[in-house]
Order: structure tokens, then sequence, then C-alpha cells
């Protein structure tokens, strides 16, 4: 499959990133909080919803394989990260991402980002606005594992209201 390359600058492309984000698995240690530069940088193993998606409708093989990429979600104009029910000392410790959301604060651009992980553990990021990006960074590899949850259904429904 096509490596991914998505931009998020409203709230609506990060619900797209977050669709594409959802079950990848972080190291604590694969965070990377630049302050100099306002810029926060994730490495993931992202789990490749598009194409599970692609072989439920029966686009590949009978027989699903799965696949996880190495990915790289990044946000700019950070101002600051607070994390909450996660050690940052700990960076063999992994975390689940769940979903990506926004919280606007007032009538400008600005406002919360929140990266919310398995185990009610959150990163919440204030932004002066989003600016975005989730990159495949090219190595993927096969899983046999399909994360269970209604995270299949949410992601298919906004692929189904973009076409």
């Amino acid at each position: 499959m096509t490596p991914l390359r998505l931009a998020a600058l409203d709230a609506e492309d990060l619900a797209i990133l977050s669709s594409h984000s959802q079950d990848a698995v972080i190291k604590v240690g694969d965070i990377s909080w630049l302050r100099s530069e306002n810029r926060l940088i994730i490495a993931m193993h992202r789990f490749a919803w598009e194409q599970a998606l692609a072989q439920k409708k029966g686009l590949f093989a009978p027989k699903p394989t799965y696949e996880r990429r190495q990915s790289v979600l990044h946000f700019d104009q950070v101002s600051s990260v607070q994390a909450r029910n996660i050690k940052m000392q700990a960076q063999d410790a992994v975390l689940n991402l769940l979903a990506i959301a926004f919280e606007q604060e007032g009538d400008g651009p600005n406002g919360v980002v929140r990266l919310i992980f398995a185990g009610d553990a959150e990163l919440r990021l204030q932004v002066e606005c989003i600016e975005s990006q989730l990159t495949d960074a090219g190595s993927a590899w096969e899983t046999e594992n399909l994360p269970e949850h209604d995270a299949a259904e949410t992601f298919e429904a906004l692929l189904k209201s973009r076409s």
C-alpha cells in the first residue's frame, strides 16, 4: 500500500489523523518535546486501518493479514505539554493511542490537542493553532492481530462520509 502522508490544519483534519493513528503503539521514549521549536514529535507503530478495511471489503487475498507501519506524528505551534498517568521516565513503557481530539478555546484557532491513550493516560498539548502531520516512514510489517473494538466501524464510517 502507498505510504500515508497527511496534514491537519483544523479539527476536521485532526479527526482524520486520529482515525489513521488509532491503535498505534508508542514507547514513551519515542515522544520528543522540542520546547525551543514549539514542536512535539512522536514515533509510532501505526496499525494500517485502511489496509485492514480494504481486506474486509474483499480487495485482497481471502486469508486476512494486517499491517503495522513505522510512522511519525508531529505537532507544531505547541506552547506546552502536560502528561497525565504517563511516567515519562519509563522510556520503555508502551502506550496504546485511542484517539486525538481538539478543544478550541474561545473564538481563535488556539486550544488543546488531547492524545488519549488506553489506561486513562493522556498528553495535553496547548497549541496556538492546529498544525500537524502524520507520515509513514517506510517500513511496514505483517501482524495477525486485529484490534477488536468499535474502532474499525468508526474508521469505516469516517471513510464513507468522505466519499
